[in-house]
């Protein structure tokens, strides 16, 4: 029996079980770590994906420029450094939507000779660009915050202070709910947790309060102290999203994805063994190339059949999986595969 390579592009909707937890402990997970319970979940084709994912960081983009304008005319009026923090990080937030805009329109072209897998990869280098400037908002807030502390100085209107860090709250609120959503849907990594970042911005803009109310009950550094204190917050994302980025690059996949995976093929009747599998990302769909062992005594269609059934099966279990491309090496007579793996 001859060797045997089966790949297919395809979509396909999955659907999955998940626990959860009750009361509060669940509510806060929920809030800061969603998922979906439907078919939506599912990939969508690469084109209408990145389509979409244009749109909302378009929207996205809008809101949190206009939220940002209003904090910063607010800071002028205040003085206040806590708000001038929370200010630049939204802005540093508003603007990590054009790197990932340019990742999706370049990830709406199709795969050329030179760029066999398409540009999908796009996004990971704009996940750089984003921990860049997450990083910069990160020095100028901490700069400020601790001048402000060194060089006090009187915090005028505190009460429209924290009218500004409601504004960012309910601005942030409102991307990242979108942001989510539309990541879900699309099946993208990294507009999901875009999202959650701006859902941590908006927790952010609720500390400003936190300091303006401080102020007014009569503790003046209340304000540079919560500028210090988001500026930690921000350095915790930071560190986030370097180290999810990092593995985007070193092609890293989730142990479990991969064990999921590996289930799928084992599953599959007439499989005898599981040789190898990898999986990758690129951009916001996930890749897969396995090696399966058969019966020796298989003919050639018996062997794709079954290549066949192993892959329908990858492509329902593993979420977000878009290509699989399956190698068959029949058995050897003393039970090792025939294979050409290297």
């Amino acid at each position: 029996m001859n060797d045997h390579d089966h790949s297919h592009d395809h979509s396909h909707d999955h659907s999955h079980d998940h626990s959860h937890a009750g009361g509060l402990r669940g509510a806060v997970r929920e809030l800061l770590h969603p998922h979906s319970h439907d078919a939506a979940d599912s990939v969508d084709s690469a084109l209408e994906g990145s389509a979409e994912g244009i749109r909302a960081v378009k929207v996205s983009l809008v809101v949190l420029l206009l939220t940002a304008a209003v904090q910063a005319a607010l800071v002028a009026v205040t003085g206040s450094v806590a708000l001038l923090a929370d200010t630049i990080h939204n802005v540093s937030d508003a603007l990590t939507a054009l790197p990932l805009w340019v990742a999706f329109a370049l990830g709406r072209r199709r795969p050329t000779s030179r760029y066999t897998y398409g540009y999908g990869r796009a996004e990971d280098l704009a996940g750089i660009v984003v921990v860049v400037m997450i990083a910069g908002s990160a020095v100028l807030a901490g700069y400020e915050s601790v001048r402000r502390l060194l060089d006090p100085a009187p915090l005028s209107h505190p009460w429209v202070v924290v009218a500004a860090g409601l504004v960012g709250f309910v601005g942030n609120e409102l991307v990242a709910a979108y942001r989510i959503r539309v990541g879900r849907r699309i099946g993208s990594a990294a507009l999901v947790a875009d999202g959650l970042h701006a859902r941590t911005d908006g927790f952010t803009s609720l500390a400003v309060v936190l300091g303006a109310l401080g102020v007014v009950a009569g503790f003046p550094l209340a304000d540079p102290l919560v500028g210090l204190v988001i500026t930690v917050a921000i350095l915790l994302v930071l560190r986030t999203a370097a180290r999810d980025i990092l593995w985007r690059l070193m092609d890293a996949v989730d142990p479990a994805l991969t064990e999921r995976a590996a289930d799928a093929l084992r599953s599959t009747r007439g499989v005898v063994e599981v040789e190898y599998l990898r999986l990758r990302w690129v951009g916001h769909r996930v890749n897969a190339e396995a090696g399966v062992v058969v019966g020796r005594d298989l003919d050639l269609t018996a062997a794709h059949d079954i290549a066949h059934d192993a892959e329908r099966r990858l492509l329902q279990d593993v979420p977000r999986l878009d290509t699989a491309t399956l190698h068959v090496s029949p058995r050897a007579p003393d039970g090792a595969a025939q294979s050409t793996e290297r």
